[in-house]
């Protein structure tokens, strides 16, 4: 599947990896193969992570993407969820993306 998705600077891919305990997201830059922002529930990215649902972690990890993407300056992007359905956490990483202000 992703061979079809290319990321460029102006609208960057979003990769989203997800283990049965964390979940990931990045924004990648295919044509230069640089990352341009990066989240995950493992860090600092969710306050009280421990007191949230999983889903709910997600969210908040949508958002603060989202704020970082915006802050560089990109507004759309293209969504990757490699092998993971869409919906639960996947879903909730979206959702949490367009409500921080990123097109997807």
């Amino acid at each position: 599947m992703r061979a079809g998705l290319k990321g460029t600077a102006v609208t960057p891919r979003l990769v989203v990896n997800r283990s049965n305990r964390y979940i990931y997201a990045q924004l990648v830059d295919d044509e230069k193969g640089n990352t341009i922002a990066s989240v995950s529930s493992l860090g600092k990215d969710v306050a009280d992570a421990g007191k949230k649902s999983k889903s709910a972690q997600a969210f908040s990890l949508g958002e603060a993407l989202a704020k970082k993407a915006v802050a560089k300056g990109i507004k759309s992007v293209i969504f990757d969820r490699r092998s993971s359905k869409f919906h639960g956490r996947v879903k909730s990483l979206a959702d949490g993306a367009k409500k921080g202000g990123l097109k997807i």
